[in-house]
This record gives structure tokens, C-alpha cells and sequence, in this order.
């Protein structure tokens, strides 16, 4: 399964929050992998400071669980200060429609 979805960076944190994420958290990266994430990529569109994020995973259930995490909601508080996030600390995002999928065989 493909998802897709943005979010939305504070004007010139586009540096921190790359560096935030090379390397992610070793627990962080495991929890993602145990919950069935087989690929995620995040993109910056550095002239409107958004970012789009696009993952594959192997079931959308195990996908949403990955959000009652500790190490989840710990990188959330740790990211909050770079982004627009909900009271939760989470970051705020709006799910993008497929609308196009090509794939070599």
C-alpha cells in the first residue's frame, strides 16, 4: 500500500529538520520497520516549505499503531519546534489523493 502526505515546515528550519533526520533514531527506524514500513521518503519544497512524505507499507492498521509509540511521541515533541503540529504534538499533515502509479515489472 502507497501513502502520501504533507506537512508544513516554519520558515528556515529546512537544515534542522534534515539533520534531525540523518541519522533517524535507531528505535525510532526499528519501530517503523516492526509496524510494516517497507519504504518512507520525505521531500522538501523549499520555496513554500512544505514537505511531502510518501510511504509503503504492508498495512494501514499497523501504520496508525506506529502513533501510540513512545519513541513516536518523543520524536514529535523533539520535531515540534520546526513545524506546524496539532496539540499532540503531532505534525500536522493532509493526506494526498493517488491519482497516477507506474511500475516496472
Amino acid at each position: 500500500m502507497r501513502l502520501a502526505f504533507k506537512m508544513k515546515l516554519h520558515e528556515g528550519n529546512a537544515n534542522e529538520y534534515a539533520k534531525r533526520h540523518n541519522p533517524i533514531w535507531v528505535d525510532l527506524e526499528e519501530v517503523l520497520i516492526n509496524h510494516g514500513v517497507k519504504s518512507y521518503t520525505i521531500f522538501l519544497d523549499d520555496e513554500s516549505n512544505n514537505l511531502f512524505a510518501y510511504a509503503e507499507i504492508k498495512d494501514l492498521k499497523k501504520w496508525e499503531e506506529i502513533a501510540n509509540t513512545e519513541v513516536c511521541k518523543k520524536w514529535w515533541h523533539f520535531m515540534a519546534p520546526l513545524m506546524e503540529v496539532n496539540e499532540d504534538k503531532s505534525p500536522k499533515s493532509k493526506n494526498l489523493q493517488e491519482v497516477f502509479h507506474i511500475e516496472s515489472k
